[in-house]
């Protein structure tokens, strides 16, 4: 997967106008996660917003925290997760 692909860009979505940086990110400069602090050479995706970026891990993890925190996650929920975690730390 080339590192250009591994980057989604939400910026035009929502301010519906092209960001030239974010459009052609096919620099050398590496994204930075804005939680995690590791750039997109590092991850599996990053997804860039606003001025924010957020790696597929610290996704995850927050999208983990959302679930558990009723503390009944459901069978679907569970085996989402745990095929994420298990294709992570391989």
């Amino acid at each position: 997967m080339t590192e250009s692909k591994k980057i989604v860009s939400l910026k035009s979505a929502r301010n519906k106008v092209k960001d030239n940086k974010a459009e052609n990110n096919s620099s050398n400069e590496p994204v930075i996660c804005s939680f995690c602090g590791r750039p997109n050479t590092q991850v599996a995706k990053m997804v860039q917003g606003p001025g924010v970026n957020i790696c597929s891990e610290c996704t995850m993890i927050a999208v983990q925290y959302l679930i558990l925190e009723d503390k009944l996650p459901s069978g679907e929920a569970q085996k989402i997760l745990d095929i994420f975690w298990s294709k992570i730390n391989k």
